[in-house]
């Protein structure tokens, strides 16, 4: 089943990518660029230079899974700010891939576990 939601962890790659990397060469960026397993059930995501691209890797029960999607236009903007191999929130990276961009935002204090 191909399902993402809220209950994965995100992480964004910092670089541009070359996006002829299949499984096994981003699985080598996650391992040695962000010192991560990609078989943890993490999910990582790559743009390419123009960022017209993004590829998202995923441990599913018994393989790998790639999710890519190219833009005919316009461009994915990940949210201002972002470090490399940062942590990235399910909203935001759904902001992302549908090409919305919040100007002025405030979260309000909700209770997290410890």
């Amino acid at each position: 089943m191909f399902a993402l939601g809220s209950s994965h962890r995100f992480f964004l790659f910092g670089g541009a990518v070359d996006m002829r990397k299949g499984f096994d060469g981003l699985c080598g960026l996650v391992r040695n660029s962000l010192d991560r397993d990609p078989l943890s059930g993490e999910v990582y995501i790559f743009l390419n230079r123009s960022r017209t691209l993004v590829k998202l890797l995923h441990w599913e029960a018994g393989g790998l899974v790639i999710y890519y999607k190219r833009l005919e236009k316009g461009t994915f903007r990940p949210p201002e700010g972002m470090e490399a191999g940062g942590k990235l929130p399910w909203s935001s990276l759904v902001l992302m891939v549908e090409g919305i961009r919040i100007l002025e935002s405030r979260q309000l204090p909700r209770f997290t576990r410890p």
